[in-house]
């Protein structure tokens, strides 16, 4: 079997970031990036290969503030990352953004012939997220390409201090599979759980409703899927200069077509993530906290080869 590999979307621009590019922030104690951990747990929960979908203008910075390094921790281990570029050359004037989450993954084709998890730069996963994605691909048959996993996590764990959060909520079945997914922006963190604006004021949400985070597990096969649907999503924009070719966007419609089943996955683990400027602190906190209880080494790697 192919190893399994771990694709980071790491393109995007961040805007409501400001103009620091958030996934270079540091946050660990000797300067390691959310990007540090999510490889760290993906290589010890059984991940062979790790490829990031950067921008060509950002190689350079990532080469500098985590590539090389993470070559020279993981070389031991048999691992070294890959980069793909998000090509932006073919953008409409105007347009400074990227096409999205699926038009990066698209730039993967040709690159990936296993099964392989897809993560956001940004956010912090945990590690049971990762041991739930590897005994999924483990269990990976040809036979069933369309076949996909999400890994699931509570609404009420995924929320910011610092304002409001676009959050997938999923509708699943009595089977555990993905009936549906909403993009809903807004949501907030309140003193009962978790809410969002709406024209009428404030709705309150089930804090323990499984929503997604773009952790996917997913197939070569929907590598082959994303190329024809990007030419059918060009020929249809209505909005060239915001108009987004998005994951989730892309596997709802799988799902209500019958073109695809995705099992959810759910983890019992915390997200944290780079929202805005204000969520480095909070962040920062949350790493100490688990080096402090022994998560994590100080010194992050070294335990990977024991």
């Amino acid at each position: 079997m192919s190893k399994t590999t771990l694709v980071v979307l790491a393109a995007g621009v961040g805007a409501r970031y400001g103009k620091g590019i958030k996934q270079l922030e540091p946050v660990g104690p000797n300067g390691e990036l959310i990007i540090d951990y999510s490889v760290h747990d993906a290589v010890q929960a059984g991940f062979g290969r790790v490829a990031f979908i950067i921008r060509r203008s950002t190689y350079g910075d990532f080469r500098a503030v985590i590539g090389d390094r993470l070559e020279r921790r993981l070389a031991p281990l048999g691992v070294r990352p890959e980069y793909v570029f998000q090509e932006t050359d073919d953008l409409p004037a105007g347009r400074k953004k990227p096409w999205g989450t699926g038009h990066a993954l698209l730039s993967c084709l040709g690159l990936l012939d296993g099964p392989f998890t897809v993560i956001n730069a940004d956010d912090y996963y945990g590690k049971h997220a990762f041991i739930q994605a590897q005994r999924f691909m483990r269990e990976y048959s040809p036979k069933e390409q369309n076949v996909y996993g999400m890994i699931g996590f509570a609404l009420k764990n995924t929320l910011s201090e610092a304002g409001g959060v676009t959050r997938g909520l999923c509708a699943v079945d009595d089977s555990g599979y993905l009936a549906g997914i909403r993009e809903t922006r807004g949501i907030i963190k309140t003193p009962q759980g978790a809410a969002v604006r709406t024209d009428s004021g404030l709705v309150a949400l089930d804090g323990d409703q499984l929503v997604s985070m773009n952790m996917w597990m997913l197939t070569p096969a929907f590598l082959e899927d994303l190329r024809t649907g990007f030419a059918a999503f060009r020929a249809s924009i209505r909005d060239p200069l915001h108009d987004e070719y998005l994951l989730p966007d892309i596997i709802g419609s799988h799902i209500r077509e019958g073109k695809a089943r995705v099992q959810v996955l759910p983890t019992r683990d915390e997200w944290f993530g780079m929202t805005y400027q204000e969520d480095r602190a909070a962040v920062t906190e949350a790493v100490r906290r688990l080096v402090e209880d022994g998560t994590y080494s100080e010194d992050l790697f070294t335990d990977l080869g024991r």
